[in-house]
């Protein structure tokens, strides 16, 4: 951030007077922004909310990981009582769920919505400020711009730590346990996991089916930027 705008810092960051152009629809963006802040602000519920203490400064586009490719994702910048006192939200675009053609349609007709209960259910202090809104009938769903999660490093490569890994993977494993007994049956699953090694192989053979799939398709996109097919940035966090 420079004197209350967003840096540029390309293809990472972009801010949106450089992309957005009238092809977009957005000859000022600045409306849509606030019809979005706007909307999004009645679904964090609180009578008063520290988002009321912040004004709407500047927004740019961010480049997204893998799991969010396709999809839309921006930064909003906000400021309280001066320039020391930012609020940076990301605003990411939600779509329809991946396991919908297997259990059908999600009762929240909102994306974002849909979103945002999950992860206020499974999570013991989600953010405070996670809701949900629209751009241009795209349904997204905004939260804090801050990584929380942890780094965890098991030796060097000579010397692997595979028995912290081990450690690792089973707090991983209970994590993501506890969060299913949260949003589901916990007897149900407790009774569908059995207590035969056979789903915990299944697993298994799955993440080694992944793991090689996984390799595979960072060949085939090796492959491509040799001969020139696409272009690649180095060095992107």
């Amino acid at each position: 951030m420079k004197s209350g705008r967003i840096v540029a810092d390309p293809p990472v960051i972009i801010p949106f007077e450089d992309f957005i152009t009238p092809d977009e629809g957005w000859e000022d963006p600045i409306p849509v922004i606030k019809k979005l802040i706007s909307s999004y602000r009645r679904t964090l519920g609180q009578h008063h909310h520290p988002l009321e203490e912040y004004r709407y400064v500047h927004s740019a586009y961010k480049m997204v990981g893998v799991g969010s490719v396709g999809t839309r994702c921006y930064i909003m910048l906000l400021l309280g009582r001066d320039n020391y006192d930012p609020l940076f939200l990301q605003v990411k675009e939600a779509q329809s769920s991946v396991l919908e053609p297997f259990v059908g349609k999600s009762t929240y007709s909102h994306h974002g919505q849909r979103v945002v209960a999950g992860q206020r259910l499974t999570q013991g202090s989600p953010d405070i400020f996670l809701g949900w809104g629209e751009i241009e009938g795209r349904h997204f769903y905004v939260r804090q711009l801050a990584d929380m999660k942890g780094c965890v490093k098991f030796g060097e490569h000579d010397s692997p730590d595979l028995a912290g890994f081990v450690e690792y993977c089973g707090l991983c494993g209970w994590a993501l346990a506890l969060a299913h007994a949260k949003s589901g049956d916990a007897a149900m699953i407790a009774g569908y996991c059995g207590t035969s090694a056979v789903l915990d192989e299944a697993i298994g053979k799955f993440a080694m089916a992944y793991s090689k799939q996984t390799e595979k398709d960072h060949a085939a996109l090796d492959k491509a930027r040799l001969t020139g097919r696409i272009r690649v940035a180095a060095n992107v966090v």
